[in-house]
Order: structure tokens, then C-alpha cells, then sequence
């Protein structure tokens, strides 16, 4: 008996590993939760965010140039 029961420890000692690999590969699973997951935290850019930075920004340099021509 105590081989058998080591031979059945052994087998569920790597199934589990295993198993759970194949498991948290599978492409459904991947599209599910990581892809989502990224796009939760990195949304896609906005063009209008977008063009309002770039407005920002050119306001800020023109500010700059016209503080620094006065000195």
C-alpha cells in the first residue's frame, strides 16, 4: 500500500501544477482578464485630451518666450 499511496501523492502533487498552467493559458482566459485588465488601466489616447495638451503646451512656451523677452 505505501507505494501506491506514494505514487497517488505524487500524481496530485503535479497534477495541480499543472492543471493550473494549462488553465490560466488558454486564450479565452487571457482575452478575459489580462487584456480588459490592460486596457482598464491604460485606456486608449484621446484625440481630444490629445489636442488640448499640445494647446496647453504651446500656451506655456508663449508665456515663457514673452516672460523672458521682458527681462
Amino acid at each position: 500500500m505505501g507505494v501506491k499511496l506514494e505514487v497517488f501523492r505524487m500524481a496530485i502533487y503535479l497534477s495541480f501544477p499543472v492543471t493550473m498552467f494549462w488553465i490560466s493559458n488558454q486564450p479565452k482566459y487571457f482575452e478575459e482578464y489580462i487584456v480588459k485588465r490592460k486596457r482598464e488601466i491604460y485606456p486608449p489616447e484621446q484625440t481630444e485630451q490629445k489636442r488640448q495638451l499640445a494647446e496647453l503646451k504651446e500656451m506655456m512656451r508663449q508665456r515663457k518666450e514673452k516672460l523672458l523677452m521682458e527681462d
